[in-house]
């Protein structure tokens, strides 16, 4: 029943291009879960029009950016007697700890990876934790970004095989994607600290 549903919801948002893509990325992030829809539908609608692929890799983030803003600002409201009443403690106190330890980093890699990772536990984190919206938006921004991005670039090069690999390789394809956002994400931090060194001298 759960596959007929996945089917028919891939069906709808393919007739519908880059808009259905944009609902679909915006449900699931929020309320709903359909693993690794999104993925799927980028690389099949790039692999038919490969010229899109930036118009539909970018209205999936747009929209994933939406529904996590839902999550995040019940979080917000919520607090973090939120989260507790609903996930168990050992797994916020677990998410917690990655947060406080490595900041909105634990937003933007779990943003790569691909299910069964707890992708929604942490943009509840990061509500409860009353992180600036700018700072969480651009952190959802970077994460979803360079997967659906990456992923349309799979459907660019390899067409149709692209969702073999995805499907038989999501974890390592995540796990590459999230180390390339972690090496960005240190040049940058690296590059601020360098500048602030040498203006204090």
């Amino acid at each position: 029943m759960i596959g007929g549903l996945l089917s028919t919801i891939q069906e709808w948002a393919t007739g519908l291009g880059g808009f259905g893509l944009l609902i679909v990325a915006a449900l699931d992030s929020s309320f709903l879960s359909f693993p690794q829809v999104n993925d799927l539908l980028i690389i099949y609608l790039s692999t038919k029009r490969p010229e899109l692929m930036p118009y539909y890799a970018s209205l999936t983030t747009l929209g994933s950016l939406i529904g996590c803003f839902m999550l995040y600002g019940v979080a917000r409201k919520g607090g973090e007697v939120f989260l507790r009443s609903r996930f168990k403690a050992s797994h916020v106190d677990r998410g917690m700890r990655l947060y406080q330890r490595y900041g909105l980093l634990a937003v933007i890699v779990p943003a790569l990876l691909p299910p069964p990772t707890p992708f929604k536990l942490f943009v509840l984190l990061a509500g409860a934790a009353r992180v600036a919206p700018w700072r969480f938006g651009l952190a959802i921004a970077l994460g979803r970004g360079i997967r659906y991005f990456g992923e349309g670039i799979l459907a660019v090069v390899y067409g149709e095989h692209a969702i073999e690999l995805v499907r038989a390789h999501g974890v390592k394809v995540g796990l590459a994607l999230a180390g390339l956002a972690v090496a960005i994400g240190l040049i940058v931090y690296l590059t601020r600290r360098g500048r602030e060194s040498a203006a204090a001298r």
